[in-house]
């Protein structure tokens, strides 16, 4: 209360913009999603043109890992040092997020000496609770329920080489991962048909999936033949098989999903101008083949650094909201 009298606040300033969190692809909705592709669009011609774009001055960005990360370290340090702000790293080895303190008590201690969280984690409830007790916003760099950043850059790309996304269709290969969950989300907010093929035991959760707890076959349908999936596609995308955290159940799934790596035949059955995404780390001779990832139709370098430019317009738009 004296440090209030003396004219420094105890909560935040009034009038302040209410803080939003982008913990999922539903957490913004249509209107939302077509300001910030466009505002990645200029942001990433900025970048392009060697022209400054540093609307975060003096912002500091803290970015927690606890599961291990090349481009979305990259994508999110450089951009915030790109739009001017500054970076601190964490991880769970050299703060107290790998001891005892509760999620709740770091998220107001670091939320009070940064303006914007990103968490790359385990499971979607730990960056939920972060986020309950957080003063700013908090991204999701990645949990084993969904991957909304990758999701919102695979799309941008498409963008990019095709035009709109509304009313294509999209293949998806593979697990039924955070990735399937966030396309299916996309899918539904964005008005597009997402194609799913998994093998048995690994289906999608459309629990966890859905925005509404249960997706129309107009945005969603499951395949048990991968071709099938892929037959008239637009984008086909694939994953690894075994993500982080199910390294234990490797060689089982190599079995499993034999039959689900994406191949020249599988693109061949899509349209002739389809493209192929992979959010990378990549396997080739797993789940996708060396010539379908090395090939024509992939745009998986794209899409790697688009990352970084759809981040921007992200970090951007929470922090400061639309520009003109």
């Amino acid at each position: 209360m004296k440090m209030a009298a003396q004219g420094i606040p105890s909560t935040l300033p009034k009038g302040a913009p209410p803080v939003r969190h982008y913990l999922q692809f539903s957490d913004l909705n249509a209107d939302e999603y077509a300001y910030l592709l466009e505002r990645a669009a200029f942001i990433k011609a900025k970048f392009k043109t060697f022209t400054r774009h540093q609307p975060l001055v003096d912002r500091t960005l803290a970015m927690i890992f606890e599961k291990a990360s090349t481009r979305t370290r990259v994508s999110f340090e450089a951009g915030m040092y790109q739009l001017g702000g500054s970076v601190v790293h964490l991880t769970t080895g050299d703060s107290q997020l790998g001891r005892a303190e509760p999620i709740e008590d770091s998220a107001r201690v670091i939320s009070r000496m940064a303006d914007l969280v990103m968490i790359r984690t385990y499971e979607q409830t730990k960056i939920e609770r972060f986020a309950e007790y957080s003063r700013v916003p908090v991204i999701n760099g990645l949990t084993n329920e969904f991957h909304p950043c990758q999701i919102l850059a695979d799309i941008f790309t498409f963008i990019e080489h095709r035009g709109s996304i509304q009313g294509k269709t999209v293949a998806w290969v593979g697990d039924g991962n955070n990735m399937a969950n966030t396309w299916l989300q996309a899918a539904e907010l964005l008005d597009f048909k997402v194609n799913v093929s998994t093998p048995s035991g690994y289906e999608v959760d459309e629990k966890i999936a859905s925005i509404t707890g249960k997706i129309s076959q107009r945005h969603f349908q499951t395949y048990s033949n991968p071709m099938d999936a892929c037959r008239g596609a637009d984008l086909v995308t694939t994953d690894v098989w075994t993500s982080m955290g199910f390294e234990a159940e490797n060689e089982v799934r190599k079995q499993a999903f034999a039959a689900w790596r994406v191949s020249a035949n599988m693109m061949a059955v899509a349209q002739a101008n389809a493209l192929f995404m992979h959010c990378l780390p990549a396997h080739r001779g797993e789940e996708v083949d060396a010539d379908v990832i090395d090939g024509e139709q992939s745009v998986v370098w794209d899409e790697a650094e688009n990352r970084m430019h759809v981040q921007k317009a992200l970090m951007e738009f929470l922090l400061l909201g639309r520009l003109s």
